[in-house]
Formats: structure tokens, sequence, C-alpha cells
């Protein structure tokens, strides 16, 4: 910009206006962080904090059947009401799984298997793959990058989930699981097929 039209936007915008327009490049100039750094910078609003979702539960053993088993009503729930309006589709997804996990936990400790540790346990093993591969197949329903455990083909896909789970099935001291979930339903126990752990 020549100095006559300098001159004639100062007079326009007022002596004020264009020292404050000179002096807000110089701050911006003096207080940018450089590019990649991000220690010094400090956010003048909360960043919006991720819904907590334990996931992936544990794989169903001897060592954990009797907490499934005893603590379902006690562990937490994920209705739709628990996430924010919007967004967060992928933490929603592993709720729904955990929700349907838990219902199908409490057919196989509360329903028509028999009162029996392996039977239990050989039926949580079955829910617990059951309601894996369903989230799988839901991930893969929507055009946004899969649970990496869900990208990876066969036996391999069960023992990343076993590594990476987060649940241990405790109980959340003073919670009590939502009685409007509905029960989910697609889940049938084959005592002839039972999973053993590995």
């Amino acid at each position: 910009m020549n100095r006559t039209k300098k001159q004639q936007t100062c007079r326009i915008m007022g002596l004020a206006g264009c020292l404050a327009g000179s002096w807000l490049l110089v701050l911006l100039a003096l207080n940018c962080p450089t590019l990649g750094d991000t220690e010094d910078v400090v956010l003048d609003y909360p960043l919006p904090q991720e819904p907590d979702v334990s996931f992936p539960p544990a794989y169903p053993s001897p060592q954990n059947i009797d907490a499934i088993c005893k603590n379902g009503d006690y562990r937490r729930r994920y209705p739709p009401s628990y996430f924010p309006p919007s967004g967060y589709s992928h933490f929603r997804r592993r709720g729904t799984a955990i929700n349907r996990l838990e219902s199908w936990y409490n057919m196989c400790c509360h329903g028509n298997v028999p009162k029996d540790d392996n039977q239990n346990l050989c039926c949580a093993q079955q829910a617990w793959h059951q309601a894996l591969f369903q989230f799988c197949e839901d991930e893969f329903a929507i055009k946004t990058v899969a649970y990496p455990c869900c990208r990876i083909k066969g036996d391999r896909r069960w023992i990343c989930f076993k590594t990476q789970a987060s649940s241990t099935y405790q109980a959340f001291p003073g919670y009590q699981a939502p009685a409007q979930l509905p029960q989910e339903p697609d889940f049938i126990w084959n005592p002839d097929q039972c999973l053993h752990d590995e």
C-alpha cells in the first residue's frame, strides 16, 4: 500500500483504528507459537471431554465369571442420554456393544442357562464373541475408520480385543444400571458349541 492510500485509510478509520490495526499485527507476531510448538499455548475455553466408555470388555474367564454374574446391575450402561447430543458416534457404538453384552450376560447368569459356573462361562464367552462381532459389523456399516481390532481378520481379532480389554467387571459403588434399557435380542446360547478360554 503506498503512503497516500495508507494516509487515506488512516483518516477514514481514525487514528486509533489505524494504530490498533498495526499493533495487532505486532502482537500476533510476538505471541504466536512457532509451528508445531504447543507447550506454551493456553486455551481460554475447555475442550469437549470424550465420553468415558469402558471398552473393550474383558474376555470371560474362570477368574472373572463370578464378577460378571454378581456385579451386572452395578456396572455402567450407556443409554442415549449418556452421550452429548451430537458427535461421538464411535463412542455410541461402543456403548451399544456394552449394553448388548450386559443384556446377554444377564441371560447367561440369570436366564435359562443352568446355574453352573462352567455353563455360565460357556454362555458368557459366546455372548462376548457375538457382541464384539456385531460391534465390528456396526463399525464397518459406517463410512469411518473402524476400531483397530475390527480391521484384523480371524482369531487375531479376538486376541486384539482381549489384549486391549479395559473392563474388569467390578461394580461401581453407588451405581445402579438403568432398568429402562431394553433386553437385546439375537443371542442364542448353544451349549454344544462352548468356547474354551485360550
